[in-house]
């Protein structure tokens, strides 16, 4: 992982609205959403150009969003 400050902002920032969704996800009783935040607070780890941090979360977050749609 890559220390520099937008990198780490950016960690901060995906894995807090991780760790949102998955708590919305474990008081409501839904697994796409756990999941889902599992994935928020995982990746950044591996990932280090803050870029495609941000259109991974995107991605998980519109998926997401497009299951919770559908009755997921």
């Amino acid at each position: 992982m890559d220390f520099s400050p937008g990198t780490l902002i950016t960690a901060l920032l995906v894995g807090t609205i991780g760790l949102a969704v998955f708590a919305y996800g474990k008081k409501q009783g839904r697994f796409f959403h756990m999941a889902a935040g599992t994935a928020l607070m995982v990746f950044p780890y591996f990932v280090s150009n803050v870029w495609l941090t941000l259109g991974i979360a995107a991605g998980i977050l519109v998926g997401l969003f497009a299951v919770s749609r559908t009755g997921g």
